[in-house]
């Protein structure tokens, strides 16, 4: 059995980075760290009503609340949509990427600060504007949803929020959000 030489046929995980002039030779695994949890998955469940397999939020990395959240859904090939959406090319639909930002969206507005997060206060998913879809979201991938408030009437219980889906820094899904509060009159 013939050898290969690691310079010539060989494929490295290790990334070669260099360090004072010297060669140091990192694994991919440490190159690359896993984003920072704000909020796991039980204490989403904790704010949102959602239950599988309709929860479409994985963890929160960044949170103000009543101002903005960022969440992230890890797509996988166990996810129940895959199979008939599409079983020859399974991409995960755009109306449950809508819904999985909306859910990030009441993660931020879900909240005392704002007037939310009891049983006769809670805010409901009440419309959408100026929806794109930009690429398609595949098993394997990671959706990083940024949602932000634009404007809170607080008044009238309506909350417009932005919001943009990324996988890997690429744009996958924006639009404008609005949500209303059940409490409102």
């Amino acid at each position: 059995m013939a050898t290969a030489s690691n310079s010539q046929q060989s494929t490295s995980l290790a990334l070669h980075c260099s360090n004072n002039g010297d060669n140091v030779s990192s694994p991919i695994e440490l190159k690359f760290p896993t984003f920072p949890t704000v909020m796991d998955i039980n204490q989403i469940r904790e704010i949102l009503p959602h239950r599988f397999p309709f929860l479409l939020v994985d963890r929160v990395i960044e949170y103000t609340p009543g101002v903005s959240a960022v969440a992230i859904k890890n797509v996988t090939i166990n996810d129940n949509f895959f199979p008939g959406h599409f079983p020859d090319r399974p991409i995960m639909p755009g109306v449950l990427m809508i819904e999985a930002m909306a859910q990030a969206g009441g993660i931020a507005m879900l909240q005392p600060e704002v007037g939310g997060g009891s049983q006769d206060n809670n805010f409901f998913f009440a419309g959408i504007d100026k929806v794109r879809f930009r690429k398609p979201v595949i098993a394997g991938d990671t959706l990083v949803m940024r949602m932000t408030l634009v404007t809170f009437q607080k008044r009238f219980g309506l909350a417009k929020m932005e919001g943009k889906a990324y996988v890997g820094g690429s744009l996958v899904c924006e639009g404008e959000f609005m949500m209303v509060s059940a409490g409102s009159s």
